[in-house]
């Protein structure tokens, strides 16, 4: 078990490496894991990309609502898509991310 004086050691550590845009990045990357919406398209797209429509129609929300928050993910580069015709498909970005995701939901379903 740490000490107190070990754990705020490890706490001066990781302070000590971070700069300001990792801050930002990194409080910016919460905020987008602390939406529920965001959350359900990020979930949905774990597993295989999908157009707006698909998730729209999967997610049961308006295309509008889709493609702002996955307008909102890309560029936090949490999402990539491709085009392909007219049609846009999206796909995860970040495999760190999503085991972050996949974490979360772990822990939020132990019992």
């Amino acid at each position: 078990m740490m000490s107190p004086h070990d754990k705020d050691i490890v706490l001066q550590e990781l302070d000590h490496d971070l700069d300001e845009e990792t801050l930002f990045i990194v409080s910016q990357t919460f905020k987008a894991l602390s939406d529920p919406t965001r959350i359900r398209i990020l979930h949905f797209l774990c597993s295989d990309e999908h157009s707006v429509n698909d998730i729209a129609q999967h997610l049961n929300l308006s295309q509008s609502t889709v493609s702002h928050q996955l307008r909102f993910l890309k560029n936090l580069r949490l999402v990539k898509f491709r085009r392909e015709g007219t049609t846009l498909y999206y796909s995860k970005d970040d495999d760190h991310i999503m085991n972050l995701l996949k974490q979360a939901i772990d822990h939020a379903a132990h019992n």
